[in-house]
């Protein structure tokens, strides 16, 4: 009883903020965040629903996806995760999502890469990048810096 009163003492104390809480660890995690918040949810649908042939995981947020991180753009926060339909696809096909903590706006970058790419050629050169959210300029490079944290990304 009193781990689900802090968790909802620390979901006040932030106001309410983006803090989706996996049952286990107490991390937010995309793959939940739309079960977890109604708001999440239809931010999202206004993002996808004019967008044509997207993966079902992408149109869902299902999929694998590790911890969220808290990123600042232009004063304005958000919530920034990268989910994969599976752990064995993220090189080829993985979304990158920034949600803002008032649950208003939600962007995306959709990464893939040629399955059977040979290991001595760059992903980054043979990727295609497709923006979700009408990111501007500001969000688009929010969305590449995530990328390019990714060890394995060159």
């Amino acid at each position: 009883m009193s781990v689900s009163f802090r968790t909802l003492a620390a979901a006040l104390v932030l106001g309410g903020s983006a803090m989706v809480m996996a049952a286990n660890d107490g991390q937010a995690r995309v793959n939940e965040l739309l079960s977890a918040d109604p708001q999440y949810r239809e931010t999202w649908q206004g993002v996808v629903k004019k967008e044509e042939r997207l993966p079902e995981w992408v149109m869902n947020l299902s999929g694998a996806a590790e911890q969220m991180n808290a990123v600042e753009e232009e004063g304005d926060k958000y919530l920034v995760g990268q989910p994969c339909e599976s752990q064995a696809t993220c090189l080829n096909s993985r979304l990158i999502v920034a949600v803002s903590f008032d649950k208003k706006d939600a962007y995306a970058m959709l990464v893939e890469v040629p399955a059977g790419l040979p290991a001595d050629k760059s992903p980054t050169r043979h990727a295609d990048y497709r923006f979700l959210g009408k990111p501007d300029q500001g969000k688009q490079d929010l969305l590449m810096e995530q990328l390019k944290k990714d060890p394995n990304w060159y």
